[in-house]
C-alpha cells in the first residue's frame, strides 16, 4: 500500500463517524434498535410529514441510511454511497425546515450536517484506507461520482415534489373538512333558531287567544259568580 497521508486518515475518521451514525439511525427505523420506533412507528411519522405511502418511505429511508452508513465506513462505492445518503439527509432536512435550524427545537441542523459530510465524501473520495482503494477504485471513479450526484439530485427533487403535492392535498382535505363542519354547525344553529322562533310564535298566539276571548257566564250567574238564590215558592 502506498504511503498513507493525513488526508487519508482524516477521510477514514470522517467516514467512520458519519457512516456509523447513519447506520445506527437507519437501524432505528428498520429494527427499532437504539430506542427507535421500527418500520411501523417510522411509517406513521413519515405519513405525518407528508411522505406517502408511509411504509415504503420508511423502508427506503432506513435501508439508505443503514446500508449507506455501513458502506461509508468501509469506503465502498463511496461516490454513489455518499451521494445517496446526502440525498436522504437533504429530504430529512427539508422535512424539519419549518422548525428552524437548531436540533434542540426540532430543526434541520442534524440531518444537514450529516448530508454535507456525506456529499463531501462523495466528492473527495474515500482515501487509501478503504475498500475502494483495495479494488483499485473500480467503483469509485470520476464518472461514477458525477453520475451518482446527478441521479441522486434528480431523485431528491422528485421525492420533495411528491411530498409537497401530498401536503397540499392534505391541507385541501382538512380545509374542506373544516368548511363542512362549519356549515353543519351553522345549519344546526339555524334549526335551533327556527324551533325557538316557532315556540315563541305559538306562545304569542296562545296569549292572544286568551286575551281576546269574551267572558263566558253560565245561566244563573252574575258577574261571573254563580247565584245561590232559589226561585220563590209557588202560592197555593
Amino acid at each position: 500500500m502506498a504511503a498513507v497521508s493525513r488526508s487519508d486518515i482524516a477521510r477514514l475518521v470522517l467516514r467512520v463517524g458519519v457512516g456509523g451514525i447513519l447506520a445506527a439511525h437507519g437501524a432505528q427505523k428498520l429494527f427499532g434498535w437504539f430506542g427507535g420506533h421500527g418500520v411501523t412507528g417510522t411509517a406513521k411519522a413519515m405519513e405525518a410529514m407528508g411522505f406517502k405511502p408511509g411504509k415504503p418511505s420508511a423502508l427506503a429511508a432506513g435501508i439508505s441510511e443503514t446500508a449507506g452508513g455501513a458502506m461509508l465506513v468501509l469506503g465502498l462505492a463511496t461516490p454513489a454511497t455518499g451521494a445517496a445518503t446526502a440525498s436522504t439527509m437533504a429530504v430529512a432536512a427539508t422535512a424539519h425546515g419549518p422548525k428552524g435550524l437548531f436540533a434542540s427545537n426540532g430543526g434541520y441542523e442534524y440531518p444537514a450536517v450529516l448530508g454535507l459530510c456525506s456529499a463531501a465524501l462523495a466528492i473527495a473520495g474515500p482515501g487509501k484506507i478503504s475498500l475502494d482503494h483495495a479494488l483499485n477504485y473500480r467503483l469509485s471513479n470520476k464518472p461514477a461520482a458525477i453520475l451518482s450526484l446527478v441521479a441522486t439530485a434528480a431523485t431528491t427533487a422528485m421525492v420533495l415534489r411528491r411530498r409537497q403535492t401530498a401536503l397540499a392535498a392534505t391541507a385541501e382535505a382538512e380545509a374542506a373538512e373544516a368548511s363542512a363542519a362549519k356549515a353543519e354547525t351553522a345549519a344546526t344553529s339555524a334549526d335551533r333558531s327556527a324551533v325557538e322562533a316557532a315556540a315563541s310564535a305559538t306562545e304569542a298566539t296562545t296569549a292572544s287567544i286568551t286575551t281576546d276571548s269574551p267572558d263566558i257566564t253560565t245561566p244563573g250567574t252574575a258577574n261571573g259568580k254563580a247565584s245561590t238564590q232559589l226561585p220563590p215558592a209557588a202560592k197555593s
